[in-house]
């Protein structure tokens, strides 16, 4: 029996297990959105912007560790999901985008809503393809999940043209993919392993450096693993953070332009470095030719091109960080590696780092600091909920202070930087784990970007908890024009628009405010007490600033851990800009 398109396509979406979709009809998708109505085992999520739909989208595989699926119209409908996708491509994020077209006889014609989205979204993809004839449809699917979730996750997109989602054909789902130009290589070099291992027992000071590569190939385990059977410390990317529990006496906490002092320190003095699923970006690595100076390189990473692309690889180790992580252990094991106090000297360096520059912040009682937010949800939530995040201050004290000890329960934008990510990425969150406690930590400035989006939580009864660091400013933009354009605050001041409980109480959430210190934890408890949807409005310090900090063009080890004492001469501001932005307290 033969079917349209709109029907092969949503049998596709069954066939991959696909349980939740994000969308938003128009026009030329109306056709699939005929076939979805009534569907009792896909869930259909009306977003309220397309970006928001793909934001979501990526909360949702996030979580989950499959590909989040987002069906969106064609021209501004697909357009508007541009950002998403480039924040998926720039994070590794899994995502399938089901764009509407104009019938394939107008494409090229400037037809109504025409909008050349295999053109524009070629640079932000892993893989996209203009579907022609609905015989090619189901196959198009297949592969894309395919592409999407192997090797480096990505975003993949589908363009359908509305005569093929109406055309008619016979439903053949294919069982396998193979395609011959693409076939990520999952296994590593066992030569090159053993190497690594030697590496490992020659050192004196090694550490691990973990990124998102870890969770996305669901190594966690076998990181933790290796860590403990080899006593070295670890170290997490932003994007890593949840795949080394944060509470093991191993973990450094993150390190790069906010991280840990002592991870920082721990890096740059290090002599070995093993660096698993990390790309060794410039938030990491600080200024290049000084990053490490006497470190040799193990790199693991599936993902070929990433490899050599910043930082040269002494070892390098091409596949999935699970299946390596595991064959390193094993060669450890017969190798040799069983004095526990091998390291001892390199972990007490690493401890006398803490005691030099710790995690600080004062807490007075008149003004709320936005770290003491961050610790008292931690506290809240005993450290088990699901924590999205916008871009910006709030993310980095979100990073610093919430101990993430389970992977896939920390969601943020890290390459890309998008602000208004947070709350679209939590609904997508909640959606995939409707029994976990979701938190979006926002700015208040990045929250009114996808602000709309509090209706679709309000309507499918999602009781995702928005907790607002309002500081009246764009603040890490603020921070900047402080420390390096002479408290010029041009454009960051936000000022008490929105007021936000009013706002909450207008989408129908619940509103609630915090002005000082001792009303914190009150807020937190009624917003947990509800099954509601519940905006927190905490008004904290305007002026606190992020620390510590690499300034932009220093090495990690260069790093700002308080505010210039005193006003600088125009003179030394202009100096530091053109010496890379280094100003020191």
């Amino acid at each position: 029996m033969k079917m349209t398109g709109s029907q092969i396509l949503v049998e596709c979406l069954k066939k991959e297990g696909v349980k939740t979709l994000f969308a938003y009809p128009g026009g030329v998708n109306l056709p699939i959105f005929d076939v979805l109505y009534g569907q009792k085992d896909l869930d259909v999520v009306l977003c309220r912007h397309e970006q928001g739909g793909g934001h979501m989208a990526e909360g949702y595989a996030r979580v989950t560790g499959k590909a989040g699926v987002v069906l969106v119209t064609s021209g501004p409908g697909a357009t508007n999901t541009v950002t998403a996708i480039a924040d998926a491509a720039m994070d590794s994020t899994p995502m399938i985008i089901l764009t509407g077209q104009v019938p394939t006889q107008m494409i090229g014609n400037d037809a109504f809503q025409e909008a050349d989205m295999v053109g524009i979204t070629r640079p932000c993809t892993k893989y996209n393809i203009l579907v022609k004839d609905v015989n090619d449809l189901a196959q198009a699917v297949k592969e894309a999940f395919y592409i999407a979730t192997s090797g480096r996750p990505g975003p993949v997109l589908i363009d359908l043209p509305k005569d093929v989602v109406l055309a008619k054909a016979a439903f053949n789902y294919p069982e396998s993919v193979y395609i011959r130009s693409y076939s990520p290589n999952r296994k590593g070099n066992k030569w090159q392993v053993k190497q690594a291992v030697q590496e490992i027992l020659k050192a004196k000071k090694p550490i691990i450096y973990a990124g998102g590569g870890v969770l996305a190939s669901d190594a966690s385990k076998e990181l933790k693993d290796l860590a403990e059977a080899a006593h070295i410390p670890v170290t997490n990317t932003l994007m890593g953070l949840g795949g080394f529990p944060g509470t093991h006496p191993l973990f450094l906490g993150m390190l790069g332009m906010h991280g840990m002092y002592w991870a920082n320190m721990a890096i740059h003095n290090s002599d070995l470095i093993i660096a698993v699923g990390a790309r060794f970006d410039d938030r990491v690595t600080g200024r290049v030719k000084d990053f490490a100076p006497n470190a040799r390189i193990i790199h693991i990473d599936i993902d070929p091109t990433s490899i050599h692309k910043v930082i040269t690889a002494d070892v390098p180790i091409v596949g999935e960080a699970k299946t390596i992580l595991g064959d390193l252990l094993h060669y450890l094991s017969t190798m040799g590696n069983g004095d526990s106090g091998k390291y001892a000297a390199w972990h007490e360096q690493i401890e006398a780092w803490k005691k030099e520059q710790p995690l600080l912040y004062e807490q007075n009682d008149e003004t709320i600091k936005p770290q003491y937010v961050i610790e008292k949800i931690y506290e809240a939530t005993r450290g088990d909920a699901i924590i999205a995040t916008d871009v910006g201050q709030h993310q980095m004290w979100a990073a610093q202070y919430y101990k993430f000890n389970h992977p896939r329960t920390f969601l943020t934008s890290g390459g890309l930087g998008t602000m208004g990510y947070g709350l679209p990425a939590a609904i997508g969150a909640q959606m995939a784990a409707p029994e976990k406690v979701v938190f979006a930590i926002v700015g208040d400035g990045g929250v009114v970007m996808n602000i709309q989006e509090l209706t679709t939580a309000v309507q499918y009864k999602l009781p995702v908890k928005i907790a607002i660091i309002n500081n009246r400013y764009l603040g890490m933009v603020r921070q900047w024009q402080q420390l390096f354009y002479d408290k010029r605050y041009s454009s960051s001041f936000i000022g008490d628009q929105p007021d936000f409980v009013k706002l909450a109480e207008a989408f129908g959430a619940v509103g609630l405010s915090a002005a000082k210190p001792e009303e914190v934890e009150g807020v937190l408890q009624e917003a947990l007490s509800t099954d509601r949807p519940v905006v927190m409005d905490f008004r904290v310090d305007e002026e606190e600033n992020c620390y510590p900090m690499v300034p932009a063009g220093a090495a990690i080890n260069e790093m700002v851990f308080r505010d210039p004492v005193g006003p600088r001469p125009a003179a030394e501001i202009q100096k530091a800009k053109k010496a890379g932005g280094i100003l020191t307290a």
